[in-house]
């Protein structure tokens, strides 16, 4: 699947051949909404009241389900309508309206596309210029990204994403877009007012849809009774493992939040919870073998 494809299709897509793949057991739906220690393990607690034991937890909860809507002078004055690219289903609910879309990632860019064909007028803004990236994504690209995110994970400092030490990879499609003038990047607004935004000269741009292209924070609210935060504000990580509770493995946070880190450190798990359970080190054969 190419780079052009919004992630909000080719992630679910990939995932769900994965799983067909694997033919992995998967018990749905359940949605643990309380993890605790105690002198012998972890208790799991679902919303049903059902409660799950274990030695070992890896939390992969990722962050979908945490959008993040940052905060903006008159943000809840604005008259028309506001969306998240996390509730995106398509350019419909965008025909003919004055559309500012606020983001400096590659959903913001690939969404702004999306859309352009049939908004009224598309204004893209972000806080920083996009940094946009013509070599090829190397696996040697690919690990310093890792590296530099686990650096702040170790630290206990809240993580940035591997995409935004990437940057933005120059598809000939969004050559295309930059060069015809749908993708020309402008600087955040200062404040939002009940008919548009008004750039930080004072110069106010009408809108009807305010389009957040945002990101998300990591889903973890569910492992506060564990107390994993540190001053910081983010979790201290050794690896796959929280520094506070080494029980505890967070996969899809910090360097694994992504594509790029996620493999290795599903690896990396795996290896050490099978050294914990005293099982084998030996791998099972398989291209997916991680999982099995």
């Amino acid at each position: 699947m190419g780079s052009d494809v919004p992630a909000n299709i080719a992630v679910p897509d990939y995932f769900a051949d994965y799983e067909k793949r694997l033919a992995t057991r998967v018990r749905r739906p359940v949605q643990i909404v309380q993890v605790r220690g105690d002198g012998t393990g972890l208790l799991a607690t679902d919303t049903a009241g059902r409660q799950y034991r274990a030695r070992v937890l890896i939390n992969a909860t990722g962050t979908w389900n945490r959008p993040f809507w940052p905060f903006y002078p008159g943000r809840a004055s604005f008259a028309g309508q506001q969306l998240h690219a996390h509730d995106y289903t398509g350019p419909d609910a965008f025909a003919g309206k004055r559309t500012v879309v606020i983001g400096g990632g590659i959903s913001a860019v690939q969404l702004a596309m999306e859309i352009a064909p049939v908004v009224a007028s598309l204004r893209w803004v972000t806080r920083r210029p996009p940094v946009w990236v013509e070599r090829e994504f190397t696996a040697e690209l690919g690990r310093a990204a890792v590296a530099m995110v686990d650096e702040r994970v170790r630290r206990g400092l809240t993580p940035n994403s591997v995409v935004s030490v990437t940057g933005l990879p120059l598809t000939p499609a969004l050559r295309a877009a930059r060069d015809a003038g749908i993708l020309e990047r402008h600087p955040m607004f200062s404040s939002i007012e009940p008919g548009g935004v008004r750039d930080a000269d004072g110069t106010f741009r009408q809108a009807d849809m305010l389009f957040w292209c945002t990101g998300f924070r990591a889903s973890l609210g569910h492992l506060g009774p564990l107390r994993l935060r540190g001053h910081g504000g983010g979790i201290a990580m050794d690896g796959t493992r929280t520094v506070v509770d080494p029980r505890v493995h967070l996969i899809g946070y910090g360097p694994s939040a992504s594509t790029v880190g996620a493999n290795r450190a599903g690896r990396a798990a795996v290896r050490d919870i099978r050294a914990l359970l005293g099982l084998s080190a030996k791998r099972p054969r398989g291209r997916h073998s991680v999982v099995s």
